[in-house]
């Protein structure tokens, strides 16, 4: 079953700001949940229970790989009227998982294996409560905003969830000091009761009668793995599924290797690799807004489609990403910080590009099965992100096994990433190819 992109969108009536706002305002409770869990709670068991760092990577993982189940919830979703329950119900699960993730860590401290065990179930739920309210939140979105307001609708809503990151790891930050382990449960107790409160608040009577899936009653549900497959007959969804995978891969393989590499290659100070990871964040930033900007309608056919800002964001992606390598092999002698806001930069147009594209052809072809798609991208994403960290990581291990000089040995990774993203621009590519004068005038 192709996807004929000539074919018409959906035609509803639209989001207006204040309900794009709102759906933004949901995406930063669970992000606040969610940092909470992998940076809070990842340094208090490395930090303050001088547990290994791989136990944390490993809770982190278990919520990454649950999320394979994207795809299955995105179809729950799509087979009621209203996916506002399925967004309120993962945020419900979301945070119990997070509030039991402080009285798990916190009980490590006294009965390890049992705190290890109650972790375990505690990502668990993580997992299937972001997969739920993240997929159905993001296909809502999907159906409720018109294509010209896409892009910066999709930079709103990131930005917000951003922003629920650091605010959270700053109120946080404050109030733990010194650490106590009835704090954590504390904090983390009112972090997830006030992320519940806003999500119900922000989303009353959000979604309307006319984004509701009238023929939910009416018809005869469709298998799931019928659904699936339909939907993966579909050249261009298996091709974006597939950029999606590998572009988010490249993206989060550099996560845990790049402040290393500038500590032991560059000789910076704990402090200055911090500020380098701030600049990096500060050219994300500024892609995406450049791609809001750009993005729109009225401006795309003078800076190009959504499609060329995926295809050119990755390449320029890769163009960075073989900076780092000279860097490495000229040791030192590197415009450094250039380098790495270019690289943030780039990744920054290319994933609010990517996602702009994803609620786009979510929708394609009619209402029904777009909790589906954003679940398998979604899906793919998590998984990518899942082993980005662990195959960054070990691939760095792995090299400096290899090489005697490190330098030598990280430049080799990010050979490897930059390639990452060469391919990915070329799947890009693909995508919607039959269709690209279409597509420029979207």
């Amino acid at each position: 079953m192709s996807i004929a992109i000539s074919q018409p969108l959906l035609n509803l009536s639209t989001f207006g700001w204040l309900s794009i706002v709102r759906i933004g305002l949901v995406q930063a409770c669970i992000g606040a949940i969610v940092v909470m869990t992998t940076s809070t709670l990842n340094r208090i068991m490395v930090v303050e229970l001088a547990l290994p760092a791989s136990l944390p990577g490993f809770l982190v993982a278990i919520h990454y790989f649950v999320q394979v189940i994207r795809p299955r919830m995105g179809f729950e979703s799509d087979s009621g009227a209203k996916k506002t329950p399925w967004i309120l119900g993962g945020i419900t699960l979301l945070a119990l998982g997070g509030f039991g993730a402080a009285i798990a860590t916190t009980l490590m401290g006294v009965h390890l294996l049992l705190g290890i065990a109650s972790a375990i179930v505690a990502f668990f739920f993580i997992g299937v409560g972001v997969s739920m309210s993240g997929t159905s939140l993001l296909a809502l979105l999907a159906k409720g905003v018109s294509d010209e307001r896409r892009a910066a609708a999709a930079t709103t809503v990131w930005l917000m969830m951003i922003f629920g990151f650091a605010m959270t790891s700053g109120i946080a930050g404050k109030f733990l000091d010194p650490y106590e382990p009835e704090k954590v449960i504390l904090i983390s107790g009112i972090i997830s009761l006030s992320a519940m409160a806003l999500s119900f608040a922000a989303l009353f009577k959000l979604e309307g009668h006319d984004l509701q899936n009238s023929r939910a009653k009416k018809d005869k549900k469709v298998p799931f793995k019928k659904a699936l497959s339909d939907i993966l007959a579909d050249p261009d969804t298996k091709r974006f599924t597939i950029f999606i995978f590998l572009s988010m891969l490249a993206f989060s393989a550099q996560d845990l290797i790049l402040e290393p590499f500038a500590g032991m290659v560059f000789k910076y100070t704990l402090g200055e690799t911090t500020s380098l990871s701030g600049i990096q964040h500060a050219g994300v930033l500024t892609g995406m807004l450049l791609v809001a900007v750009c993005g729109s309608s009225r401006l795309r056919k003078y800076f190009g489609s959504l499609r060329s800002w995926m295809i050119y964001g990755c390449l320029a992606s890769a163009l960075a990403m073989f900076g780092l390598v000279l860097a490495g092999l000229i040791e030192g002698d590197w415009p450094l910080k250039p380098n790495v806001f270019l690289l943030g930069l780039a990744n920054g147009a290319f994933s609010i590009a990517a996602i702009a594209s994803m609620m786009r052809l979510a929708v394609v072809g009619g209402a029904g099965k777009e909790g589906v798609r954003i679940g398998l991208w979604g899906g793919a994403q998590a998984i990518a992100f899942g082993l980005g960290g662990l195959i960054g990581a070990g691939a760095s291990d792995l090299a400096r096994s290899i090489f005697t000089n490190p330098a030598f040995a990280y430049s080799s990774v990010f050979f490897i990433e930059a390639l990452l993203f060469v391919v990915s621009a070329y799947m890009a590519s693909l995508v919607e190819r039959k269709n690209s004068t279409t597509s420029q005038a979207r």
